[in-house]
């Protein structure tokens, strides 16, 4: 299990951007992380204020920084790189998000090369898929 200030020393993202609390699971391949949404994400002052909804595109994101933190923890020099989306398809959203809700995010490596990285990401709340995407890296040096 790695906390957040472990995370914090993988990937960039500080508050109020950092969306991954903790990561439970992870190898080579495959990683699983979670987000637990609280009713105090700055996100839902206007998103929306008599029905709070996380924003899809932020558990997107979610998806992508698991990922990133799966790809950045196996790589030495990994302080001078960043990561970067090159793309995301296949993209659904099954269901809302909203406060309360503990988010485990699974992302897979489907592929991989050097500087490369295709993943498939799930999310789930209680079980159940409320989002899923394919998602495209590339890394590169911080200079």
């Amino acid at each position: 299990m790695i906390d957040v200030r472990e995370i914090m020393e993988i990937l960039p993202h500080r508050y109020p951007f950092l969306l991954v609390d903790r990561i439970l699971e992870v190898n080579e391949t495959r990683v699983r992380a979670i987000k637990n949404v609280t009713f105090n994400e700055q996100f839902f002052q206007g998103h929306f204020p008599d029905h709070p909804v996380m924003p899809g595109v932020l558990l997107v994101e979610a998806m992508a920084q698991a990922g990133g933190a799966l790809l950045l923890g196996q790589v030495e020099d990994r302080a001078d790189k960043l990561i970067f989306f090159t793309g995301i398809d296949n993209c659904r959203f099954r269901k809302p998000v909203v406060p309360g809700d503990q988010v485990v995010f699974e992302v897979e490596i489907t592929h991989v090369r050097k500087t490369f990285a295709k993943m498939h990401g799930r999310a789930l709340v209680d079980g159940v898929v409320v989002c899923e995407a394919d998602l495209m890296s590339a890394m590169t040096d911080r200079s």
